[in-house]
């Protein structure tokens, strides 16, 4: 369902591309069972190439696990794991092997889909969520979590995001109540301190997506450009709120992200910061952006972040797949 202004009537370019992503779908849905479900749950999948062709089919896709409103929170994880997915991404082939990985270990999962805008090109096919703007999506997030919490009974959730889904919550923090609410911030390549232009356009390019303009990416690709006004009040009084504790995962080879080191943060007042690269330790570990969620250590690492008593991290080769 789209949450942002109504859409408007179907160009050509519209009704093309729609029929571009239906011919997209037909290949993905030899890879990936699809179902009628509003939001299904698929089976685990072999990296994010595979799901981001299967989630054009089925827009609303949860990972493997993930949305089990079901689930207890145990002595050993008590609090729920919230997933926020990237820029033109969606939760679905954003956490494909995180949301099992979590699951399998323990924790209860959770994933939305937000900031899903018609008002640019890139945003055309349903299965792209992340291009409204970030304060809105903030918004989304708050609600979503105060579901999570009330469903599970927990008084706080610890919140996992890649790229603009690890920028986008330290809106929630500072705007919208989350320094309450929320335990650990774990972030993949997030844009905190912005991209470039040219960080921008490989994520378009990378995606296949249309239209590298302001007006054709979004509002929130424009909110992530070095210097926006959004970053500059998002980060006026410091890159963090007190009472919660950041672990900061970059990428050398992080083409959206740049330089990659843009991404790690600095503690203030009552807060904590790791800032780890994939690749200290670990020279096989290939991941660039869009790969970095389906990186065994990454995934060990957002582990090991939300429960001390987790496995060391592995180093296991993940190389780009796109």
């Amino acid at each position: 369902m789209r949450h942002q202004p109504p859409s408007p009537e179907r160009s050509p370019v519209r009704i093309r591309l729609a029929c571009l992503t239906a011919a997209v779908s037909v290949a993905a849905a030899l890879l990936l069972p699809a179902t009628a479900e509003a939001q299904p749950t698929q089976p685990l999948t072999p990296g994010f190439a595979v799901t981001f062709l299967h989630s054009q089919l089925v827009p609303e896709a949860s990972p493997a696990g993930a949305n089990d409103w079901s689930c207890e929170p145990t002595v050993a994880h008590p609090r729920p794991v919230v997933l926020v997915h990237g820029t033109y991404e969606n939760r679905f082939n954003d956490f494909g092997r995180m949301a099992p990985a979590l699951v399998r270990a323990g924790f209860c999962v959770f994933a939305l889909n937000y900031g899903d805008a018609e008002d640019n090109l890139a945003a055309v096919p349903e299965a792209i969520k992340g291009t409204g703007d970030i304060r809105y999506s903030a918004k989304e997030l708050a609600v979503f979590v105060d579901r999570v919490l009330e469903r599970t009974g927990a008084e706080e959730v610890d919140v996992v995001g890649h790229s603009q889904g690890g920028l986008m919550p330290r809106q929630y923090l500072k705007a919208e109540g989350g320094a309450d609410k929320v335990a650990n911030l774990v972030t993949l390549g997030a844009t905190h301190h912005g991209t470039s232009l040219i960080g921008i356009a490989s994520l378009v390019d990378a995606l296949g997506l249309l239209g590298f303009t302001p007006p054709a990416i979004g509002v929130a690709a424009q909110q992530q450009v070095v210097g926006s006004e959004f970053l500059q009040e998002l980060n006026s009084g410091g890159d963090t709120v007190p009472g919660v504790a950041y672990t900061v995962i970059a990428t050398v080879f992080d083409e959206v992200t740049t330089p990659y080191k843009s991404t790690y943060l600095s503690a203030g007042p009552g807060a904590t910061v790791r800032n780890v690269t994939l690749q200290d330790g670990c020279a096989i570990d290939l991941s660039d952006h869009l790969s970095m969620t389906y990186s065994p250590r990454a995934i060990g690492i957002v582990r090991k972040a939300l429960d001390p008593a987790a496995p060391q991290p592995p180093c296991e080769l993940n190389a780009p797949l796109l």
